[in-house]
């Protein structure tokens, strides 16, 4: 098992830039596959970048180019560098993860506000 806590949100200006951390504790991030998600008051919870326990990673098409995903394996880290951020990608975001084999984001963080002020 896993347990992760995020870290790292906070307000910035429209065009600024942040990085989130979402520390994991218990079985090396190794083996499973990693995510960023994001929750605005209203609205569904948004896949926003994925890293697979081979270091693959893709992002959605309203980040990309703005927001890249990493990991460190030896800090058991993952990392969300955001930049050019807009209001709409104010949120909640959270980390999850998942056994590389297993198709259900099992494990969660408990979240870190983002906002952006306009």
């Amino acid at each position: 098992q896993v347990q992760l806590v995020e870290s790292g949100g906070g307000l910035v200006q429209t065009g600024g830039s942040l990085r989130l951390s979402c520390a994991a504790s218990g079985s090396s991030i190794s083996v499973y596959a990693m995510a960023w998600f994001r929750q605005a008051p209203g609205k569904q919870r948004d896949l926003v970048a994925t890293i697979n326990h081979d270091g693959t990673t893709a992002h959605a098409d309203s980040v990309t180019g703005r927001f890249t995903i990493s990991r460190d394996i030896a800090r058991k880290t993952m990392y969300l560098q955001m930049s050019s951020l807009e209001p709409e990608d104010a949120a909640v975001y959270y980390c999850a993860a998942r056994v590389w084999f297993d198709n259900t984001w099992a494990y969660w963080g408990q979240g870190t506000q983002v906002t952006v002020s306009s």
